[in-house]
């Protein structure tokens, strides 16, 4: 007599094979950048990479090519100087450069700040500047103070990310290559530089300025974002175009990971308040510059198992540096090659 095989372990494989299949229920809708609210910088100012809040919600502070952080007052004089780094008046920086080529050749003596970051309880702001290195100012602003230029005797030639843990107020930011500076950033792509730093800074109990080399190593380590519960950072790494996490409390401190692939090259990281993370993707890893959709993708919601969430959508000459939900809905996006700070409804 002929055996029956039963079906239903077949049928099994089937549905959940057509589950993969299907769209996860997890994904929100797309968000559409395509048409946005700008706040404009001030005439001839370009590039707000970097976009921070201060624990009162006053803001936004942006990070500019010519040196200078900003702040954002409102109506009237919308934008006023905030901070820069004891370089940029030492050298003559707030005289106009005449061509675009000057100011570039300007960033090593002016400074190029990148990452921002407020410490909620004094008011501090972090700056993780491409060429003077971590530094901080307080509350009004001025002249910021330089706290860290190397680290385990080597210099740091391309500080960029930087995020601080409001509970123990240490200050964690990479340095994404020891071989190449800012300006020399597509080789450390094109070269698979693999030099990069994660570093952390105690301004609580550090009054030598000395630095912790968290890892060193790193391939492009661009953002950096401490997660919710503190046990560990969420890295951007550019040119690999993925997130690593890397361990700084429990049985797994020390030790990195993979944490997702990414559709784009990263640049800033942020918490989205809800447990995961905005990455702003700077450019598709597959993009068609020349496709006839002016659309591309230019943030990612990363959720904190590392699931992708949500993406947003953009016109082509958008490339976002750093993608900032606050609670109102609103989404800002920096831009390092933008004269504006663009605002989306998160809905």
């Amino acid at each position: 007599m002929a055996r029956r095989t039963p079906k239903l372990p077949l049928l099994a494989t089937l549905l959940a094979f057509l589950l993969l299949l299907l769209p996860s229920a997890a994904v929100a809708k797309a968000i559409d950048a395509t048409n946005t609210q700008h706040m404009d910088l001030p005439d001839g100012l370009v590039g707000p990479e970097s976009v921070a809040f201060n624990n009162h919600g006053a803001g936004p502070y942006v990070s500019i090519s010519d040196g200078r952080v900003l702040k954002y007052n409102g109506e009237g004089i919308e934008w006023t100087t905030f901070a820069y780094s004891p370089s940029y008046s030492k050298n003559d920086c707030s005289t106009p450069s005449t061509s675009e080529l000057p100011q570039v050749a300007r960033e090593s003596s002016c400074g190029r700040p990148l990452g921002l970051r407020f410490h909620n309880n004094s008011g501090d702001l972090y700056i993780a500047d491409a060429y003077m290195g971590l530094m901080r100012v307080g509350p009004k602003g001025g002249e910021a103070t330089v706290l860290v230029t190397e680290a385990g005797g080597v210099p740091l030639r391309f500080t960029n990310g930087v995020d601080v843990d409001q509970v123990t107020s240490d200050v964690y930011f990479t340095d994404s290559s020891t071989t190449y500076t800012r300006a020399e950033h597509e080789r450390v792509t094109k070269e698979r530089d693999s030099t990069g730093r994660i570093m952390k800074y105690n301004q609580q109990t550090n009054e030598t300025n000395e630095v912790t080399v968290l890892r060193s190593g790193v391939t492009y380590p661009n953002g950096i974002a401490i997660s919710a519960n503190r046990s560990h950072l969420i890295v951007a790494l550019t040119g690999p175009c993925k997130l690593m996490r890397h361990w700084i409390r429990g049985p797994n401190a020390g030790t990195a990971e993979l944490f997702t692939d990414l559709p784009g090259y990263p640049d800033n990281v942020r918490p989205d308040g809800k447990g995961g993370y905005w990455v702003a993707l700077h450019r598709e890893k597959y993009e068609n510059p020349n496709g006839k959709e002016d659309s591309h993708l230019v943030a990612i919601r990363i959720g904190a198992k590392g699931e992708r969430l949500q993406v947003m959508r953009g016109p082509k000459d958008v490339r976002p540096t750093e993608v900032v939900e606050r609670e109102d809905g609103k989404i800002y996006l920096g831009s390092v090659e933008l004269p504006y700070v663009s605002i989306v409804k998160s809905s």
